[in-house]
């Protein structure tokens, strides 16, 4: 009978891990290579080898952008103690526009597995800021964010995890509540996302923008995907709108 069931997921699955490829790249070791191992050894009935993880379709920088998204919006889900349907179709929306719909229902069973584990965030978020360049640790929160977005609202305690994971990545704290103030709307929040406060001067305001938009470019994330790269010029737009604002405020030119 369990030899039965294992082969029926083996069939079902095929090369899941090969896409996946959670041994590719700088997951190899550490505690997202544990974590995505579990994961799929529970779905394979640790039916698989190193064989089966070679390399398929997406370019290495691509599987761990998507390994850590995996650990992470699984951190995010359960945050607040309730793992909501919008989120795991907001997941879900990422995976099938940029892996196709087989892909995406093999990377949600794998989330759903990643689910059930305890997650050890300040490891899990250290690792992914030694070796994920700055701007796509950026889009990360940026995607976290939304995820805790998907349900109408951003609850405390998923803020705090995003803070943590934010903080552990190495991410500046002024880019970290640039990001936040993108979805939590506040009082003066167009200056938030410039990283600077109200009372800055105009050539403050300006050097903000630059550095701002430079670090935070569409183009410094397009190697992750269409669908990464269109999140990625929302945020950008959101910046350019919060520097309009800010000049139309003070009469700039």
């Amino acid at each position: 009978m369990n030899n039965n069931t294992d082969n029926q997921s083996n069939r079902s699955f095929g090369c899941l891990p090969s896409f996946l490829g959670f041994i590719v790249g700088f997951y190899a070791l550490g505690p997202i290579g544990a974590i995505l191992g579990a994961a799929l050894g529970s779905i394979l009935g640790n039916n698989f080898t190193k064989k089966d993880t070679a390399f398929l379709g997406d370019t290495p920088r691509q599987k761990d952008f998507s390994s850590s998204l995996l650990v992470l919006s699984a951190a995010v889900m359960k945050a607040d103690g309730t793992v909501k349907k919008s989120e795991l179709d907001y997941v879900k929306h990422f995976f099938l526009s940029n892996f196709g719909q087989e892909q995406a229902e093999k990377y949600i069973l794998t989330l759903r597995e990643i689910l059930k584990q305890d997650i050890q965030v300040a490891e899990v978020s250290q690792q992914v800021g030694r070796y994920m360049d700055y701007s796509s640790r950026l889009q990360l929160l940026h995607y976290l964010f939304g995820i805790a977005n998907a349900d109408g609202q951003v609850h405390e305690t998923e803020i705090n995890v995003i803070e943590t994971i934010s903080r552990y990545m190495g991410v500046y704290t002024s880019d970290f509540e640039s990001i936040q103030a993108m979805f939590v709307k506040k009082v003066d929040d167009a200056y938030t996302i410039l990283g600077i406060d109200s009372s800055a001067t105009d050539d403050e305001v300006k050097k903000a923008y630059r550095e701002m938009a430079k670090k935070n470019h569409p183009d410094k994330v397009a190697y992750l995907g269409e669908d990464v790269r269109k999140a990625a010029e929302k945020k950008f737009q959101e910046i350019n709108d919060a520097y309009d604002r800010i000049k139309k405020q003070r009469g700039m030119v």
